[in-house]
């Protein structure tokens, strides 16, 4: 080592520091996962050399058998995991071991509770990594030598996970990582063998790169082997083993080792393809969604071999972004190995896989519907609203994704999205040809809306949509096989046959009766309304607002004002119900200011029922006591 050379103290990221402790607590009940995020680390640092031995191939010099050990020291309590993969940089030492560069973390940490159970299944779904060392040891040492650099260019990190880490420069004869955990009173048994091998049997047989252990003595007097090594995984890719020959377990195993999730996957798919195109793809669903799910702009997409190399990690050309909670990777024989994200964007293999891809994703969830609606459920429940925003970005799919969706509806008593859009034509009134929706702020401004009395009455179904997305799915999937969608607060509401004659004199009827206070509150309201007109929509509510034909819905005027995006200035239509018992004495009303007032207190009950809110709710609270003292009296 150079005389030169000085140990650096350096202290965690705040985050780090946060999560480390957490997690120590959190996962202690689960700690035997700490090997398999090591062997799972230590496998990608060989795909990452591989990769850049394409283009490099002296960075394998003379050591090109790529492998990972596992060795332990019984009288220094130490277990060490090594690889000779790429390795760490001085830079990338600090870099990669004192700070998490995930976007969102704050956020993340922000969702922690101090419940261990609860808090364990967070940080699963955020993954633990290098830093899951500190479950079972008091400190933990790292030596690396990054490719290519010289035996004097090799650093040693060390921390005891309070808080600082140290840095030094140091020698080291090969390229790779030795990560060396000093384990803390009470873990010995991650120093025997067999629960070692265990472990690795359990966790990481799927790893491609084989893990060595010292070969176990034949006999206690046999210490040779000792110097010895053998391998105890299978050491093959799973993604190109027979389907057969794999067991859900191992499937598991595998999902958790790409995705470095804590929970088991919901479903998955492996599809391999020879032909035209020759390709394997293994792709999961998650049970959970993780924790960043609504950052469009996060990396994403799958892992990407090319004839068995790894390529690169998060391939996002091969996945929309609505699909971005898909994880897996996908093996193709047909593109360069030299393949950069450039040149994925433009190839018209890329668009092939990323096709058949897509359609595979979707086979599975419509699969996974019929076979388990309760899976299929909890899909749902983490996922259904990016599932929604397909409709809008993939044009060639919307009626599969459309079949996908669930809702909520005026025929079922719960909250839970649990209706398709093929039970609910299954379930249409005989004569109905519409899909007759609702979308709100809230299941309950939803499921009260005024604007369902009528459909009450005659026992028409009406989808119940609260989720800010909603009117923006619709509005990009306007209909469903062959039937329209129809939001029930249009103002031209069309009931087709399900409307009879006599509903339509009925209206014809009031509104030639209710001319002159109809224009009178015309004259009140002036510039507030669009129109205003009798209608036999209500039942029970004396008035209510309704988008005009051809407007944009009032919820979607909402979500882009909210989105900071500039809307047309739209009037709503005011109705009012002549059979009300409110309206008859308003429309006896014969003081003009007390009439206006009334009138001004109908529209903002409206404008309340519809938005939730009001610009000025001091003024209707004035009005309405005025109203109310006059009553009174």
């Amino acid at each position: 080592m150079s005389e030169t050379a000085t140990k650096q103290t350096h202290s965690f990221q705040t985050e780090v520091k946060q999560l480390l402790h957490l997690m120590v607590h959190s996962l202690y009940s689960n700690k035997e996962i700490f090997l398999r995020e090591l062997i799972s680390n230590a496998a990608d640092a060989a795909d990452k050399l591989r990769f850049k031995a394409l283009k490099d191939s002296s960075l394998y010099g003379d050591d090109a058998d790529l492998k990972i050990r596992i060795t332990t020291d019984k009288d220094a309590r130490t277990l060490t995991i090594s690889d000779n993969g790429i390795g760490m940089t001085e830079q990338e030492v600090i870099n990669h071991l004192g700070t998490i560069a995930k976007s969102g973390t704050a956020d993340f940490l922000k969702q922690l509770t101090g419940d261990q159970k609860k808090d364990s299944k967070l940080i699963g779904q955020f993954g633990v990594g290098f830093y899951s060392a500190f479950i079972v040891a008091d400190k933990v040492t790292v030596l690396t030598r990054s490719a290519g650099a010289g035996i004097n260019e090799a650093v040693i990190w060390e921390s005891a996970g309070d808080g600082e880490f140290t840095i030094e420069q140091t020698e080291k004869e090969r390229r790779g990582t030795d990560i060396t955990l000093h384990l803390k009173e009470g873990e010995e048994e991650f120093l025997e063998e067999f629960r070692l091998r265990s472990i690795i049997g359990k966790y990481s047989d799927h790893i491609s790169l084989p893990v060595e252990m010292h070969k176990m003595a034949s006999n206690e007097g046999d210490d040779e082997s000792n110097n010895e090594f053998e391998t105890v995984n299978k050491a093959t890719a799973l993604w190109t083993r027979p389907k057969s020959d794999i067991s859900d377990e191992e499937y598991q195993e595998f999902y958790k080792h790409i995705s470095h999730d804590f929970q088991d996957a919901l479903t998955w798919s492996h599809n391999q393809v020879e032909g035209k195109q020759e390709y394997t793809s293994l792709l999961y669903i998650p049970s959970k969604a993780p924790f960043d799910l609504w950052n469009r702009d996060r990396v994403r997409g799958v892992k990407l071999y090319v004839q068995r190399v790894f390529i690169m990690d998060d391939a996002e050309q091969f996945l929309p972004v609505y699909l971005r909670f898909v994880r897996g990777l996908i093996d193709s024989n047909d593109l360069p190995l030299n393949v950069s994200r450039e040149i994925l964007q433009d190839s018209k293999v890329t668009q092939s896989l990323r096709n058949a891809a897509v359609s595979r994703i979707l086979k599975m969830l419509e699969q996974l519907a019929k076979k388990d609606k309760e899976k299929y459920q909890q899909f749902w429940d983490e996922f259904g609203q990016v599932l929604k925003e397909g409709t809008g970005e993939d044009f060639a799919n919307k009626e599969k994704i459309a079949k996908l969706f669930r809702f909520s509806s005026t025929h079922t008593d719960e909250k839970a999205q649990t209706v398709s859009l093929d039970e609910y034509i299954e379930r249409m009134k005989p004569g109905q040809d519409k899909i007759y929706y609702i979308a709100a702020d809230s299941f309950l401004a939803a499921k009260n809306s005024p604007h369902l009395e009528i459909f009450r009455k005659k026992g028409i179904e009406v989808l119940l949509m609260s989720d800010r997305i909603d009117e923006w799915t619709i509005s990009h999937l306007n209909e469903y096989n062959d039937k329209k969608f129809v939001s029930v607060t249009k103002g031209d509401l069309d009931l087709g046959s399900l409307e009879d004659d006599e509903d339509k004199k009925a209206q014809e009827k009031a509104s030639e009766e209710h001319k002159d206070f109809i224009e009178r509150v015309k004259l009140a309201l002036g510039e507030k309304v669009a129109d205003v007109r009798v209608t036999m929509r209500l039942t029970d509510t004396p008035a209510c607002i309704v988008a005009g034909e051809g407007d944009m819905p009032l919820q979607m005027v909402k979500m882009l004002q909210a989105a900071g995006q500039e809307v047309p200035d739209i009037k709503p239509v005011f109705e009012i119900n002549p059979d009300h018992a409110l309206i008859s004495l308003v429309e006896t009303e014969k003081n003009d200011e007390q009439f206006n007032q009334w009138v001004d207190v109908l529209f903002d009950q409206a404008l309340l029922a519809e938005q939730g809110q009001l610009d000025d709710p001091a003024s209707f609270a004035s009005k309405l006591n005025k109203l109310l003292l006059k009553l009174a009296n």
